[in-house]
């Protein structure tokens, strides 16, 4: 959990990006942008609410992170907070010659120092890297002395944050500790992750859990139904109790998880082989212990639906109690068929 209670806006400098290939060129702003108490409030929302769960990254190169262009700068910025305006024309100069991709959109690049952000209990200095690409068309209401004058501005709604990047000053031989939000999808995604940031997910207990989650989903959605003879309801029934699983305990096994949720010993080792391969696709690691992520375990629970969709007609959500649900085929009218059992209903 990232929180900003107490944190300070330090310093902000603001730069106007285009893009590359269509030769919009690059504004740089000739000194750091002064802000009042109240906007810094307003900004520091703006900033870190998409960060409310946030999954976790580093700084990565393919020979040596030290070369990675916003490890570099990020990395000056933190020897000396106070060259945070000349850093910031580096990286809006280096963002510009990255967004040589035509769907990549012009927008104001933000860089900010902010003082004690709290991670996971830490406090810590952070730099953040902003672009915002959307403007939103706002009223303005000014009463004059018998009625009320409307105008039309543009600006950033504080809830719409396009691009951003938390740089903590933290694990710095690492690659630092990097929270990473962009709300597109695709190519311009790619290029804010990959191309101009340079960074993948740090493989800590939040990259175990949701990962293990994964696998555990697509071997039973994928796998198993080709391998054994499991209905709907019981592949519905293994989402569940895996869920519960990851919710009851505090740490993974995953001998315990197998042999508590998989159970018979072919479909253990049907699923210990999946393991194998889901890693081997992926080019992950995921290991056979740790510390089971709470917020991962929330975001992924999600993902393992407990509900049956039959045609068009109905949905059956089944959250445990698998021996009260059964199937059967209507020979006569060629329909398949569920038995549900209850005490009560409301």
């Amino acid at each position: 959990m990232i929180f900003y209670d107490n944190t300070f806006l330090e310093s902000l400098a603001i730069h106007k990006v285009g893009n590359h290939i269509d030769e919009e060129g690059i504004r740089l702003s000739e000194s750091l942008v002064e802000v009042e108490a109240d906007i810094k409030a307003l900004l520091l929302q703006y900033f870190f609410t998409p960060f409310k769960n946030p999954e976790y990254y580093h700084f990565v190169h393919e020979n040596d992170v030290h070369l990675n262009e916003v490890y570099r700068y990020a990395s000056k910025i933190f020897e000396k907070p106070t060259d945070l305006y000349e850093q910031s024309k580096n990286l809006a100069k280096y963002l510009y010659e990255e967004s040589a991709n035509p769907k990549v959109k012009s927008g104001d690049f933000f860089t900010v120092y902010f003082k004690d952000v709290v991670v996971e209990g830490e406090h810590l200095d952070a730099i953040g890297l902003f672009k915002s690409e959307a403007k939103e068309t706002f009223l303005t209401l000014y009463p004059n002395a018998y009625n009320y004058d409307i105008e039309r501005e543009e600006g950033l709604n504080l809830c719409k944050l396009d691009k951003g990047c938390l740089i903590f000053n933290k694990e710095k031989e690492e690659g630092y500790l990097v929270a990473v939000v962009d709300t597109k999808k695709g190519a311009d995604a790619q290029f804010w992750f990959d191309q101009f940031l340079h960074v993948e997910q740090r493989q800590d207990t939040y990259f175990q859990t949701k990962n293990t989650l994964d696998m555990c989903k697509s071997f039973v959605t994928q796998c198993l139904p080709t391998e054994f003879e499991v209905n709907r309801a019981e592949q519905v029934d293994l989402l569940n109790r895996s869920a519960q699983f990851f919710k009851d305990k505090e740490n993974f096994n995953m001998d315990e998880f197998s042999q508590e949720i998989m159970r018979q010993p072919e479909i253990i080792d049907s699923f210990k082989t999946y393991k194998t391969s889901f890693e081997k696709d992926r080019d992950m690691q995921l290991q056979e212990e740790f510390d089971i992520s709470e917020a991962a375990v929330k975001k992924q629970a999600r993902m393992l639906k407990s509900v049956i969709k039959l045609d068009k007609n109905f949905h059956i959500y089944i959250h445990g109690k698998r021996e009260l649900i059964k199937q059967g085929f209507d020979a006569e009218n060629g329909l398949n068929y569920y038995q549900l059992y209850y005490k009560t209903e409301e």
